[in-house]
C-alpha cells in the first residue's frame, strides 16, 4: 500500500481565494468600508485590503491568503472537519475625538475543503454569508475559489483512503438533577467522546462539547441541520454544515439497544416529554493518516458500546441507532477493549462512546435506574468490505462455473431446434417449386405480367384440382415423406424430446401433433404457391398458458406428480424463455426429490433473468446441500443484492454461514433479516402475529395445512380473504379452505368459496369443488353444469367422472351414468369413499354399472 505523507514530506499549499462579496449592508452609512478576514484551525490566515462598498452592491475583494497541508500542522484530517471560515467586518465611521478604529462583524461564511480530499485540485462555490444578531444584511454571500497545485492524495491514496464520518445526536432520559448551576458554581458541561484508531498504532478521541440541555416537550425535528465540531461562532447559522441534516429512521430499523416493541413506548415518552441533551454534531475523521492523538483528561460518568460489527458485512456503510449507557468503571472498559482486541475485529468495531460531568457529580447510578440512552451514528464514505452488484455478480466466476453446466444443455436444444428449422424450411422451398411447376402444367404459367388475379371460387377449384392430381399420381404422398424428417425432428425438439417413447399413450400424443404439424404445413405451402396473398396461420391452441399453469399446480396439490410434469413441459415447449416457467418445473423435481434435475431448472431461470429471487436462493440452497460452498455464498449474495428488503434471503444467509461457522456473518445476516422483519411484521406476545399482509396469512394457512392442522388453516385463510387486497396467490388458499368446508359438511361455505375460486381463477378443480358442494346441497343441474365446465378444462379427471357418474345416477340417465363410471375406473379414481358411493347408488338404482 503507498505511504501517505509523513511529517518529513513537502507540505502542500492550500489557495483560498475570495473573489467577491455580494448584497453587503451596513449598520449605519449608505457605503460600508469593510474586508474579509480569513481563518483555518484556529490560525488568522489573512485579512483583505478595506474596500468601499454600495449599499446592497456587490464588492470585489480578489484577497488570497493560503496554508500549508502536512503532517505537521494542518493535517488531512484536520481539513476533513474543520472549515475555513470567513468573516467580513465592516469598519465603522470615526467619531469626533475616536482614537481608535471601531468595527463590526457583519457575517461570517463557511468553506468546506472536503473536495480537495475526494481528489479534486479546485473548486468554485458562493457561500452563503451568515448574518450576526441585528446585522441589517439581506442573503449576503461571497463568491470563493480553493485551488491547489496538485492533488492531496495519489490515486492509490485516494482508492485506500476513507472518511469516518461520526454523528453524536440527542442524549435521553438523563438524570432529573442536570440542571445548570446557577449562582457562583461553574455550569455544567456536556461531553460525549469517541475513541477512534487512524492507523494500526495510533488512535484520537473525537470530541463532541457543548451538548445542549434541553426540558421536554416536544420531539426533536427530523430535518434539523448538523452542526461543526467547533466552537461558538459570531454569526449563529455559520454552525451548520451546509447541505446536511439529521437522518431519522423508524425504531425497528435501527441498530443499537431499545428496538423491541416493549421499548417503544419508554422511548416515546423519553423523546417526547423528558429531559434531554442535544449536540446534533457531526464529526469527520480522514482514516489511515499518521498524525493526531488527543490527550484529552476528562472525569467520565457514562459509557455506551457501539457495536460497529455490521460495518464488516459487504456494502455496508452506516450504523445508527439508540445506544443504552451504562455507569463508567475503568476495570470494564478495560474489559472490554481487551475482548475486542482478541477478536478477528481487533478493537476497531467495538467502539466506545462515553460523556463527562465535572467530577464529584454522582449520577452513574441514576444513569442506569433511568435507562439513559444516546443516538449515534457512524457512517463510512466508502464500505470496509465492498459489495458486489448484481452485474458483477453475474461476471463473477464463480456464478460463471455454477451457470455453465447447466446453460449447455439449455442452449444445445435451442441450436439444434434451429437446425431442423433451417432444414425444414429448405425442404419446403423445394416442395413448394415441385407443386408450381405441376400446377403450371395443369393451367400453364402462374402469374402473367397484367393479368388480374383470380378470383377467391377459381383460386378454390384450382386448388381442388392440384390437389386431385397430387394424390392421383402419388406425388402428394411423396412430397409428405420429402419434408417428414425435418418436422418429425422439429415437432421432437419443441416438445423437448430427445429419447424414444415408452408411453404409448405418450406417443399417440406426439403422433397427433406430427399430423395435424403436417397437414397443416403442407396447406401453407400449397397457399403460398397458389395466391401470393395467402397468409400463414398457426393452429391455435386449445388452451392458454396461464390455464396450463394452473392446471399443473392443481396436479402437484393432488400429488399427480407425472400429470404436472406433462403440463410443464407443454408450457415450456410455448415459452422456454420465461424464467417463472423453469421455477415452477424445478419445484416438481424437488417435490420428487429429484435434485440434480431441480437443479438444472433454476439454472435456466437464473441464466435468462439474473435477478430471479426465488431461483437464485433455490440455486444457494442446492449448491450448499452439494457441498459447493463458494457457490452458494454467490447465489445467496447475488439474492440480497436483488432485494435487500427480503427476510428469507437474509435468514438463509445466515443460516448458510451457520453452517461454515462464521460468527461474525451468521450474526451480520441474522441482524438484517431481523430488521426486516420488523418492518414486515408486528409481532405482540405471546407469539401472537398481528399482520395486515395477506400474504402472511395464506402462508400461515398453508403451513398449518401441511401440518394436518385444519382448523388453524381455515381461521388463517379465511382471514386471507377477509382483507380488502388479495394475496398473491388466492388460488390455492380456495382450493383448500373449499376442500376443509367439504370435508366438515358446511356444504354452503364451500359453495360461496368455490364459486369466488371460479370467478378470479377458474380451473377444472374450482369447477369440481364447486360441483361437489352443489351435488351435497342437492341442487343437481347446478352441479353437472359445473362439472361439465370442469371436465371442458380437464377431461382427464377421474373425480370429476366419478362425479357425473353420480349424477346421472340421480337423475335416471342410464347410458350416461354408465359412460361416466367407465371413464373414472379408466382413469384409475383413488377416491375410495367416492367408489364407494357410486357402487351403493347403482345398486339402489338398479342400472350405471357394465356388469350389471
Amino acid at each position: 500500500m503507498e505511504q501517505f505523507r509523513g511529517a518529513g514530506d513537502k507540505a502542500t499549499l492550500v489557495k483560498i481565494t475570495v473573489l467577491r462579496g455580494n448584497n453587503l449592508r451596513g449598520n449605519k452609512a449608505e457605503s460600508i468600508l469593510n474586508y474579509v478576514r480569513a481563518e483555518f484551525n484556529g490560525i488568522v490566515l489573512g485579512d483583505s485590503q478595506k474596500l468601499d462598498a454600495a449599499v446592497d452592491q456587490g464588492v470585489d475583494y480578489n484577497f488570497t491568503c493560503s496554508f500549508e497541508c502536512s503532517d505537521a500542522a494542518h493535517t488531512l484530517d484536520d481539513m476533513a472537519h474543520k472549515p475555513v471560515i470567513l468573516t467580513v467586518i465592516e469598519v465603522l465611521p470615526k467619531e469626533k475625538k475616536q482614537k481608535e478604529e471601531k468595527t463590526a462583524v457583519i457575517g461570517q461564511a463557511i468553506v468546506d475543503l472536503l473536495p480537495l480530499l475526494h481528489g479534486q485540485v479546485s473548486f468554485s462555490s458562493t457561500v452563503l454569508l451568515h448574518p450576526t444578531p441585528g446585522s441589517p444584511a439581506e442573503a449576503p454571500s461571497l463568491d470563493v475559489t480553493v485551488c491547489v497545485p496538485e492533488p492531496l492524495l495519489s490515486g492509490v491514496q485516494l482508492s485506500d483512503s476513507n472518511l469516518l464520518k461520526v454523528t453524536v445526536e440527542t442524549a435521553y432520559s438523563v438524570p432529573e438533577v442536570w440542571n445548570p448551576v446557577s449562582g457562583s458554581g461553574p455550569p455544567s458541561s456536556y461531553v460525549a467522546a469517541l475513541q477512534v484508531p487512524l492507523t494500526a498504532e495510533k488512535e484520537q478521541v473525537l470530541m463532541f462539547s457543548n451538548g445542549l440541555l434541553k426540558v421536554g416537550g416536544e420531539s426533536e425535528p427530523m430535518g434539523r441541520p448538523r452542526k461543526w465540531p467547533l466552537g461558538p461562532l459570531l454569526a449563529p447559522g455559520a454552525q451548520f454544515i451546509p447541505g446536511v441534516s439529521m437522518e431519522g429512521e423508524p425504531i425497528e430499523m435501527e441498530d443499537g439497544d431499545l428496538t423491541s416493541i416493549e421499548d417503544r413506548d419508554f422511548r416515546k415518552e423519553a423523546e417526547t416529554n423528558k429531559k434531554r441533551v442535544s449536540w446534533d454534531t457531526e464529526r469527520r475523521c480522514f482514516l489511515d493518516v499518521d498524525g493526531g492523538e488527543d490527550e484529552t483528561q476528562l472525569s467520565f460518568h457514562g459509557v455506551a458500546y457501539v457495536d460497529m460489527a455490521p460495518l464488516l458485512y459487504p456494502g455496508a456503510r452506516r450504523v445508527r441507532g439508540a445506544y443504552q449507557l451504562y455507569p463508567f468503571y475503568d476495570s470494564d472498559l478495560l474489559v472490554k477493549v481487551k475482548v475486542a482486541s482478541t477478536t478477528a475485529i481487533q478493537g476497531f468495531f467495538r467502539i466506545w462512546c462515553s460523556w463527562g460531568l465535572p467530577s464529584g457529580s454522582g449520577l452513574m447510578h441514576c444513569i442506569s435506574v433511568l435507562r439513559t440512552y444516546i443516538i449515534i451514528e457512524i457512517a463510512l464514505e466508502k464500505s470496509l468490505v465492498p459489495k458486489r452488484s448484481p452485474e458483477e455478480l453475474a461476471k463473477s466466476p464463480s456464478f460463471l462455473a455454477a451457470l455453465l453446466p447447466s446453460l449447455l444443455p439449455y442452449f444445445l436444444p435451442s441450436i439444434l431446434l434451429y437446425q431442423a428449422v433451417q432444414e425444414y424450411q429448405a425442404q419446403i422451398a423445394s416442395v413448394a417449386g415441385q407443386v408450381l411447376e405441376q400446377y403450371q402444367q395443369l393451367f400453364g404459367p402462374a402469374f402473367l405480367p397484367g393479368e388480374k388475379p383470380l378470383d377467391p371460387t377459381s383460386q378454390e377449384q384450382r386448388k381442388t384440382k392440384l390437389l386431385g392430381e397430387l394424390n392421383y399420381s402419388g406425388k402428394y404422398f411423396a412430397f409428405k415423406e420429402q419434408i417428414k424428417y425435418s418436422v418429425v425432428r422439429i415437432v421432437r425438439e419443441k416438445m423437448l424430446r430427445t429419447e424414444a417413447f415408452s408411453d404409448p399413450e405418450q406417443l399417440q400424443a406426439f403422433l397427433s401433433q406430427l399430423y395435424v404439424f403436417l397437414v397443416d404445413e403442407m396447406h401453407v405451402a400449397l397457399n403460398k404457391t397458389l395466391s401470393v396473398d395467402a397468409q400463414e396461420t398457426q393452429p391455435r391452441p386449445l388452451v392458454d398458458g396461464a390455464q396450463l399453469i394452473h392446471f399443473a399446480k392443481e396436479a402437484q396439490l393432488n400429488g399427480d406428480y407425472q400429470l404436472a410434469a406433462q403440463y410443464y413441459q407443454e408450457q415450456l415447449t410455448r415459452d422456454r424463455s420465461d424464467p417463472a416457467h423453469w421455477f415452477d418445473y424445478g419445484v416438481l423435481y424437488m417435490l420428487t426429490t429429484d435434485y440434480q434435475k431441480a437443479e438444472e431448472c433454476f439454472h435456466y431461470a437464473v441464466s435468462m433473468e439474473q435477478t430471479h429471487l426465488p431461483s437464485l436462493l433455490m440455486c444457494g440452497i442446492l449448491a450448499e446441500m452439494g457441498g459447493r460452498f463458494e457457490e452458494a455464498e454467490t447465489f445467496f449474495e447475488g439474492a440480497t443484492c436483488v432485494d435487500p428488503a427480503n427476510v428469507v434471503a437474509w435468514t438463509l444467509f445466515g443460516l448458510f454461514y451457520e453452517g461454515q461457522e462464521n460468527s461474525i456473518q451468521t450474526e451480520m445476516a441474522f441482524l438484517e433479516a431481523t430488521k426486516q422483519q420488523r418492518v414486515a411484521l408486528v409481532v405482540t406476545p405471546p407469539c401472537r402475529v398481528e399482520t395486515s399482509d395477506p400474504d402472511v396469512w395464506a402462508l400461515f394457512g398453508h403451513i398449518h395445512h401441511l401440518t394436518g392442522e385444519f382448523g388453524k388453516a381455515q381461521e388463517c385463510y379465511e382471514r386471507t380473504l377477509d382483507f380488502v387486497t388479495d394475496a398473491t396467490d388466492t388460488h390455492p388458499v380456495y382450493l383448500r379452505l373449499g376442500s376443509i368446508y367439504l370435508q366438515e359438511g358446511e356444504f354452503q361455505r364451500a359453495k360461496t368459496t368455490y364459486l369466488r375460486a371460479c370467478k378470479s381463477s377458474p380451473s377444472c378443480l374450482t369447477w369440481l369443488g364447486l360441483g361437489i358442494a352443489c351435488y351435497r346441497l342437492g341442487e343437481l343441474t347446478e352441479a353437472e353444469d359445473a362439472l361439465t365446465e370442469a371436465n371442458i378444462l380437464n377431461n382427464g379427471n377421474a373425480e370429476v367422472w366419478g362425479y357425473l357418474s353420480l349424477v346421472c345416477l340421480q337423475t335416471g340417465r342410464r347410458l350416461e351414468a354408465e359412460q361416466s363410471y367407465k371413464y373414472a375406473l379408466k382413469l384409475n379414481l383413488q377416491k375410495e369413499a367416492v367408489l364407494r358411493e357410486i357402487k351403493a347408488l347403482q345398486d339402489h338404482v338398479g342400472f350405471g354399472n357394465p356388469c350389471f
